[in-house]
């Protein structure tokens, strides 16, 4: 469905105690506002199974280098020429030959494969729910939420909402966005090249595999640029960090065996985390972007909450996905099956785009990441995400572990 991310402060000297109304103003981006019943959030926000593998998938343009493996040997290793792949070889979709599997990820850079023009023309990944597939009296179900009018997030946004970004990737639909949030790296302090997403931005679940060129883009439209004025707008007005390739993806074995992009099939498990490198130098994404939020994994009741805020770029109509936007709410409940976790639920009038962006709450004068945006209904009046638990927290600690110092 939708990314939704929370801004940050990009100086990291800066406390993010921002107060209940900043909170609802900071917290636009795509899915849900963060707070806690006894703090208050403040104007910027805080600035399963793992599917990890044996190795992981270089994303340098061509040389030998093994970050965290060596892509032409993985290329390889299942029939794949890596000239011809760059040269366009990754548009076979054939679901024979598209990799699914965890230790199947592949993710070499391609590069000037994402210019402007292209990153402005990538459509949203559709996945809405119908309201059939969420009945109100099923598990533990609050009432639909009212509709929460998302609004613009501040520019510029590396100042208020520096660890929040845009997600491209290629799927057999053609070029698509996300969005996403860099997160803290338990294992590499202050140099974390973590983004969380949601699983349906970085694999297709049960009808296919992993999508291709995958590529994390912070602060997209820094200055909240108009779509006309992005059409003259020189390469680093639309990317002012650059792009970080996903060089390692790593996804719930539920969504990937589950996953479905209508319905609320795996939506409970529906959460991703990438380590990404940069298509040009080497400085780490948290050091570029000046803070990265800490993703709390303890799953606060939704009744002991009093806000969350999601952010992201919304692409669907009325959005054209260039403006990061926000929304903050008391989160709800939402159960898709007695058998499955509940997930969280905010209103909010984010469209398809805002997908994988982060929701987030305050804790103690800390901004954390506490879900991600992944579904919503046709009629964009809510959306909904996974609680981030012990399934989560494996694949988060796997990705830090195995590939957070790469």
């Amino acid at each position: 469905m939708r990314s939704s991310r929370a801004p940050f402060a990009r100086s990291r000297g800066r406390r993010l105690a921002l107060a209940a109304t900043g909170l609802a103003a900071t917290l636009a981006l795509t899915a849900t506002a963060c707070g806690s019943s006894d703090n208050k959030a403040g104007d910027k926000a805080g600035s399963g199974t793992s599917q990890g593998a044996d190795k992981g998938s270089d994303t340098d343009t061509g040389s030998d280098a093994k970050l965290p493996g060596d892509i032409a040997d993985k290329l390889k290793d299942h029939g794949i020429d890596p000239d011809k792949w760059k040269d366009g070889a990754w548009k076979n979709w054939d679901k024979d030959d598209w990799l699914r599997e965890s230790k199947d990820f592949v993710n070499p850079v391609i590069e000037g494969l994402w210019k402007p023009e292209r990153m402005k023309k990538a459509k949203d990944p559709n996945k809405t729910i119908a309201a059939k597939d969420a009945p109100s009296d099923q598990g533990a179900t609050d009432p639909e939420p009212s509709p929460v009018q998302a609004k613009r997030e501040k520019t510029p946004y590396h100042q208020n909402a520096a660890p929040v970004g845009k997600i491209f990737f290629d799927a057999p639909e053609g070029s698509m966005v996300c969005s996403g949030t860099v997160v803290k790296d338990p294992r590499n302090p202050g140099k974390s090249n973590l983004v969380w997403t949601a699983g349906h931005c970085v694999h297709a679940g049960s009808a296919g595999g992993w999508y291709r060129n995958i590529t994390f883009v912070p602060a997209y439209n820094d200055l909240g640029k108009s779509e006309a004025e992005l059409s003259n707008a020189a390469p680093q007005e639309v990317a002012p960090y650059g792009q970080y390739w996903a060089d390692w993806v790593s996804t719930s074995a539920e969504w990937i065996d589950q996953g479905a992009t209508s319905g609320g099939a795996g939506a409970p498990y529906d959460y991703a985390v990438m380590h990404v490198k940069p298509e040009q130098g080497s400085k780490s994404l948290e050091e570029t972007v000046g803070n990265a939020l800490a993703v709390d994994f303890s799953v606060p009741s939704a009744q002991s909450v009093s806000s969350m805020g999601a952010w992201g770029y919304p692409a669907a109509p009325p959005y054209n996905g260039q403006i990061m936007h926000k929304c903050i709410d008391k989160p709800g409940r939402l159960s898709l099956a007695s058998t499955q976790p509940t997930m969280y639920r905010i209103g909010c009038t984010m469209t398809g785009g805002s997908s994988g962006g982060g929701w987030f709450r305050t804790v103690g004068g800390k901004t954390q990441l506490v879900s991600n945006t992944s579904i919503g209904p046709a009629e964009n009046t809510w959306l909904a995400g996974p609680q981030l638990g012990k399934g989560a927290e494996q694949v988060y600690d796997m990705m830090s572990e195995k590939y957070g110092s790469k």
